[in-house]
C-alpha cells in the first residue's frame, strides 16, 4: 500500500510543478486589486485569470498527471483515459444532472464534486484501465478498437460504475462532516484547533469544503470570513477560525520545505530545490499551499498527518493568545498585510513571533521524521529508475541482444505480449518454466524482475526502445 501511495505521489509531481507559479501570479494580482479581484486593474485581472486557469482546474491536471504517471509505460493514452473519466464523472455528478435524474434539488455536496480527490480518482481509473486493457485483442469485426483504442471506452464504463457509488456515498460523507463541524462550534479554542486539523486532513479528498462552509460562511451562523471584513462580528472572537492558519502557511510550511530540501539526496537537491522553493514562496506570499502539500502528502502520508496536527495546535494557541487576522484569498503575506485595516483585526503583529516559533517547530519535526523514518519526500525517492537509466548494454548490436533475450524467454511462441517503458521490456509469457534467466542475462542486461508467473520485466536501460523494436520484428 505504501509503495502504491508513493507511486501516486511521484505521479503528482508533474502537475504539481506548474502550480506554484500560478499561485504566485494570483497572489500578485490580488495584491494589486484586493477589493475588485481584477475589476479595477487590467494587470491584476490578467494575472488572476492566468493563475486561476491552473489553480481553479487543479483537479483536471491531477486527473491527467496521475493517469500518465501511474501507467506502466507513462503513455499519453492513459492521460486521455484520465481526462475521459474526469469529464464523465463531473458531468454525471454535477448538480444540474443530479437534479435531472432525481427530479429534486441536488444535495449541496454535488456543488463540490470538481475537487482534487475526484481528479486523482479519475486519474487512477484511467491508469488502471490502461494497464489492464492496453493489449486487449478483440474479434476481427471489432479489431479497430483493439489495444490502446479500447482503453478510453473501458474507462468510461468503469467511471459510470464509480459515479453510481459516489452518487450515494459523496453526499452522506459530506453531510456528516457538516454536522461534525456544527458539533464543535461551542468548544472555543479547542474547537478551532479541531477544525483546523480536519481542514488540512481532508484536503487530499476534497472534503475540507464541507467544514469550511460551517466556520467561514453562514451555514451555522458563524460567517467568520464575511463578518471579519464587514465588521459585523464580535471583536476578539471573529477571525478565530482563520488567524491560526497564518503561522502555518507563512512560516510553518516554508520551513517544512527547507527541511525537505536539506534532507534531499545530494544528487537530487537541485531538482528538489526548484519545486520546493517555488512552492514555499507560493505558500508564504499567497497562502496557496496545495503545491507544497501535494508534493509530500502521498509520498509521506504520516508526515502529512503531523502537518495537520501542527495546524490544529497553531489554531488552538492563536485563539488562546488572542491575535486575530483574516483573509479573502488565503492566509499568506498579502492577506496578512491587508488584515491590518480590517475592522475585526486584533494585534495581528503577534502572529509574527508565533509564526517564527512554528517555523522552527516545523523544521525540527519535519527534519527529524524524514531522517528517522527515511520518508520519501521530494528529493529522497528511490533510485531504482535512476540506476536503470545508467545501465550500459554490453552489446550495441540490438538485433543480437533482442535475439538472445527472446531465446531466453522460450522463443516467440512463449511470448504473449511485449511492451516497454523508459528502461524495461515488459512481457507477458505463456509458460514461466521455459524462461532461462541465465540466457537472458548473457545479453548484458542489468536484471530481471518477475512480478508474477506470467509477467516478466527485463531491465535494459535507456536503449530499451531499440531492443524492443528489434524484438517486435522477430515476433
Amino acid at each position: 500500500m505504501m509503495k502504491y501511495l508513493q507511486k501516486l505521489g511521484k505521479s503528482l509531481m508533474l502537475p504539481v510543478a506548474v502550480l506554484p507559479a500560478a499561485g504566485i501570479m494570483m497572489g500578485i494580482g490580488y495584491w494589486i486589486d484586493p477589493t475588485g479581484w481584477g475589476a479595477n486593474n487590467v494587470i491584476a485581472a490578467f494575472l488572476l485569470k492566468a493563475g486561476g486557469a491552473l489553480i481553479d482546474n487543479m483537479a483536471i491536471l491531477f486527473a491527467i498527471g496521475v493517469a500518465v504517471g501511474m501507467a506502466d509505460d507513462h503513455e499519453g493514452t492513459a492521460g486521455l483515459a484520465g481526462l475521459v473519466s474526469w469529464l464523465m464523472m463531473t458531468t454525471l455528478l454535477s448538480s444540474a444532472v443530479v437534479e435531472m435524474f432525481t427530479g429534486a434539488p441536488a444535495d449541496a455536496a454535488f456543488a463540490k464534486i470538481q475537487n482534487q480527490f475526484v481528479g486523482i480518482l479519475c486519474g487512477i481509473i484511467g491508469s488502471e484501465c490502461y494497464n489492464r486493457f492496453k493489449n486487449t485483442k478483440l474479434p476481427d469485426a471489432l479489431s479497430f478498437f483493439s489495444g490502446k483504442r479500447c482503453v478510453a471506452i473501458i474507462t468510461s464504463v468503469a467511471t459510470i460504475v464509480v459515479a453510481v457509488v459516489l452518487f450515494f456515498v459523496w453526499p452522506a460523507v459530506y453531510n456528516v462532516l457538516v454536522k461534525f463541524g456544527m458539533s464543535i462550534l461551542n468548544m472555543g479554542a479547542l474547537g478551532a484547533g479541531i477544525y483546523a486539523f480536519f481542514n488540512r486532513l481532508l484536503i487530499p479528498v476534497g472534503l475540507h469544503h464541507a467544514l469550511n462552509s460551517v466556520f467561514w460562511f453562514d451555514v451555522a451562523g458563524i460567517n467568520d470570513l464575511g463578518n471579519f471584513w464587514a465588521g459585523t462580528g464580535t471583536l476578539g472572537q471573529t477571525g478565530m477560525y482563520m488567524a491560526g492558519f497564518f503561522p502555518v502557511m507563512m512560516f510553518g510550511l516554508p520551513a517544512a520545505a527547507l527541511a525537505m530540501y536539506h534532507t534531499a539526496k545530494d544528487n537530487k537537491k537541485k531538482t528538489a530545490a526548484g519545486l520546493l522553493l517555488a512552492a514555499a514562496l507560493s505558500s508564504f506570499v499567497t497562502g496557496v499551499t496545495e503545491p507544497l502539500e501535494f508534493a509530500f502528502m502521498f509520498l509521506a502520508p504520516g508526515l502529512y498527518v503531523v502537518h495537520a496536527l501542527l495546524t490544529g495546535i497553531s489554531a488552538t494557541l492563536v485563539t488562546i493568545i488572542g491575535p486575530r487576522a483574516g483573509f479573502n484569498f488565503s492566509a499568506g503575506l498579502v492577506d496578512y498585510i491587508l488584515s491590518f485595516k480590517a475592522p475585526m483585526a486584533v494585534n495581528p503583529l503577534l502572529l509574527l513571533p508565533i509564526g517564527i516559533a512554528f517555523g522552527a517547530l516545523y523544521y525540527v519535526v519535519f527534519r527529524f521524521m524524514i531522517t528517522k523514518f527515511d520518508l520519501k519526500t521530494p528529493g529522497r525517492e528511490d533510485d531504482e529508475l535512476e540506476n536503470e537509466m545508467n545501465v550500459t548494454l554490453a552489446n550495441n548490436d540490438f538485433t543480437a541482444v533482442a535475439s538472445i533475450i527472446l531465446e531466453g524467454l522460450g522463443g516467440k511462441e512463449n511470448v504473449k505480449s511485449l511492451d516497454n517503458c523508459i528502461t524495461r521490456l515488459r512481457l507477458e509469457i505463456n509458460d514461466y518454466t521455459k524462461v532461462d534467466e541465465k540466457k537472458i542475462k548473457s545479453a548484458g542486461i542489468a536484471g530481471i524482475i518477475r512480478p508474477s508467473k506470467t509477467a516478466i520485466q527485463v531491465i535494459v536501460g535507456t536503449k530499451v526502445q531499440f531492443v524492443a523494436d528489434e524484438m517486435k520484428k522477430m515476433l
